[in-house]
């Protein structure tokens, strides 16, 4: 039951486009709450994250949640010839059979360091309401009795996750879907579900719409309370907002009710729990998106405000049999471009339904962490520096005026060329030269309002056979 990788692309970038979209629409409101900005500065230090979707479904082998949608649109098929309700029990009964027992949470967590990765973003609820916690509002939970891998020791799959990661250091973000697809008070079984959204106008029923509200806050009480320190709350479900769309068409994915949510009261609750907790509203905009979150596609320019590119290391957000995984050299030159706008890199993997990350995943992350064990010090704690871009090369400055011209490879580049021209950027005089990774200084010259640097060729032996170079700059002339 795996979809098509015809039928995935056409999923990824047609779904990719609602949260650019609502960016676009809905203004960036900056944070005011000193925790909160001093999270975020933090946060924009890290600069690369590991992100996993992981539930049931990963056990077809299939797009994460999307098949219960009957919206008309490619990643919400279903396979020919089963009926829709059949399909939706047989999809509900995916948790009688889910058992992970290969889940090594700190293998996960050794993997993503050496990757050089910082934070993790878990899904702990994704669209179809499986929570992945001990959640004590819901029977459809991994610690449910029917559920096999409920008396495992490690059956709390979020609380080991969260543990895992902060014994190695790591920030910790749950990501958890404001829509539950699976709640009689989102899907009312009275009625069809004929798209993502509530199945009844909450106008007409608040009482209804009141409950799942506070099924929700209930829910991320439980996972700000009881799971140790969090840094991020990644809220995904756009479409759940208080403002309502009155020009709404029949299963175009927008209803003419709002879904109020309840926001200020939701982060309220969150943030007495966790003070300084990074929300992540995503694709709504006002006062609780604190960054942005373009999915799948690295912006042309750099933002005017946080952010996070999230990106799948596959074709797939979720676990499907012979992915197609982006080549390692690929996935560095995407960290570095994104760095060098003033970025975040959020990269996902989806594990396996044993409980284990793909073996290529695990050979990307390898290949990853091997750059980064020379070239991280251009990455981290980094900021945008004009023209954060040229060419093959890209830039990126530190708070003390050191700044890093970083050389993209190509496959055929074996060694950095003979010599390197920055144009518009230029060097302190006296400021000393080096490539990361060798131990020699690099002549360097003026050109007019830039640089040529020179890299013999016994240096460039030094970091041969890299996906890219990185060049210290000690400073910047004004």
């Amino acid at each position: 039951m795996q979809p098509s990788r015809v039928l995935l692309s056409a999923m990824l970038s047609l779904a990719f486009a609602l949260p650019v979209a609502a960016e676009e629409k809905n203004p960036y409101v900056p944070e005011t709450d000193p925790k909160v900005l001093a999270r975020l500065e933090q946060w924009q230090d890290w600069k690369f994250g590991f992100l996993m979707h992981w539930g049931p479904y990963s056990q077809w082998g299939i797009v994460e949640s999307w098949s219960l949608c009957s919206e008309d649109v490619g990643w919400c098929q279903r396979p020919k010839g089963v009926a829709y309700v059949d399909y939706v029990k047989q999809y509900e009964q995916l948790p009688t059979t889910f058992n992970p027992v290969k889940f090594d949470p700190d293998q996960w967590a050794r993997a993503a360091k050496q990757a050089g990765m910082k934070y993790v973003v878990f899904t702990t609820k994704h669209h179809d309401g499986f929570s992945m916690f001990d959640t004590q509002q819901t029977d459809y939970r991994i610690t449910a009795p029917n559920v096999p891998f409920h008396s495992h020791p490690r059956a709390n799959i979020t609380r080991e996750i969260f543990n895992a990661f902060r014994a190695q250091a790591f920030g910790v973000g749950a990501y958890f879907s404001k829509p539950d697809w699976h709640h009689d008070d989102y899907w009312a079984p009275e009625w069809a579900t004929p798209d993502r959204n509530t199945n009844y106008d909450t106008r007409k029923h608040p009482d209804r719409w009141k409950k799942f509200v506070d099924f929700t806050h209930a829910q991320i009480n439980e996972l700000t309370s009881q799971y140790g320190r969090l840094d991020i709350l990644w809220l995904d479900g756009g479409w759940v907002d208080s403002t309502p769309n009155p020009n709404a068409k029949p299963i175009s994915g927008e209803v003419p009710w709002p879904q109020d949510i309840d926001m200020p009261g939701l982060v309220k609750l969150a943030r007495r729990n966790q003070p300084g907790l990074i929300v992540v509203n995503r694709a709504v905009g006002g006062p609780y998106e604190n960054y942005r979150t373009p999915e799948q596609h690295i912006p042309e320019t750099e933002l005017p405000y946080p952010w996070e590119t999230c990106m799948t290391m596959g074709d797939s957000w979720s676990y499907v049999p012979n992915d197609k995984y982006k080549p390692s050299r690929e996935l560095v030159h995407k960290l570095v471009d994104v760095v060098a706008k003033g970025g975040n890199f959020l990269l996902n993997v989806g594990p396996a339904p044993d409980g284990t990350l793909p073996p290529t995943a695990l050979e990307r992350m390898r290949d990853i962490g091997g750059w980064m064990q020379v070239n991280s010090e251009a990455i981290y704690a980094s900021r945008a520096i004009a023209p954060y871009r040229d060419g093959k090369l890209r830039f990126t400055t530190l708070r003390d005026g050191t700044t890093y011209a970083i050389y993209l490879a190509d496959e055929k580049e074996q060694q950095p060329p003979a010599q390197i021209v920055l144009k518009g950027l230029a060097p302190a005089d006296g400021a000393e030269l080096r490539l990361l990774g060798a131990d020699a200084p690099l002549a360097w010259k003026r050109a007019g309002a830039g640089v040529v640097i020179e890299i013999p060729a016994a240096v460039g032996k030094q970091v041969a056979g890299a996906y890219a170079w990185a060049i210290r700059i000690a400073a910047i002339r004004k």
